[in-house]
């Protein structure tokens, strides 16, 4: 049975991952900030275990908790969006570094305390999530300065590590789920279980040839 750790699982886009890779038969662990409160995530049938992304003793608890575990696909999916709407001179500072925080350092240290997981596993796949308003090129409106430099961080992070992972052979992939219906986007956007449904398929195919993509729901990279 293939295994998969999805943080951030207890609503939106990393619930319906832990639903979907669930009902498929993978061996599934969803983290989430408040355990207790994680019943949806329980009723998916996943393993539940406390993670707070940008805390390194949080970390560091998850690592000890799984030691000698085999992870095949670790899925950094935890992030915050900040305010979105904030004008270059309303960027806080504050504002600014917790997002940094959570959506670019937080995913390179869970993977990286999860390394010896995804070396004991068949497949290792350490994914992270990354978002259209990574990419530079595609930029033609602006706007979210925070979101997007975190996730533009976040892709040069991936490829960085990418690399210095590849003598190792886990494939270091990073997804990207579209403009989706959650509480992030208010709402808007595709179903959550269309986004996924595509991740999935995404994640299922890949393997170490694959190291360094960024990958959309729709199978097609995406340039950043």
């Amino acid at each position: 049975m293939s295994s998969i750790l999805i943080s951030g699982a207890t609503r939106g886009i990393g619930l319906e991952l832990a639903r979907q890779f669930g009902a498929d038969g993978w061996d599934v662990i969803g983290t989430a900030r408040d355990p207790g409160a994680a019943g949806a995530l329980r009723d998916t049938g996943a393993e539940v275990l406390p993670l707070e992304a940008t805390d390194a003793a949080s970390i560091a608890g998850l690592a000890r908790a799984l030691d000698g575990r085999p992870l095949d696909v670790v899925i950094a999916n935890a992030g915050i969006s900040g305010d979105l709407t904030a004008r270059a001179a309303q960027v806080t500072r504050e504002d600014f570094l917790q997002v940094v925080g959570t959506n670019t350092f937080a995913p390179l240290a869970l993977v990286s305390a999860l390394k010896p997981n995804l070396l004991a596993g068949t497949r290792r796949l350490a994914c992270a999530m990354s978002s259209l308003m990574s990419s530079v090129t595609l930029n033609d409106w602006g706007t979210q300065f925070s979101y997007r430099a975190s996730k533009s961080g976040l892709n040069a992070v991936w490829r960085s590590l990418s690399l210095d992972w590849k003598t190792n052979r886990i494939a270091c992939v990073l997804l990207r789920p579209g403009f989706v219906a959650t509480e992030m986007t208010g709402g808007q956007g595709m179903p959550v279980a269309d986004s996924v449904a595509g991740l999935k398929t995404v994640v299922e195919g890949l393997g170490p040839d694959d190291t360094g993509r960024l990958i959309g729901f729709d199978g097609k990279d995406l340039p950043w």
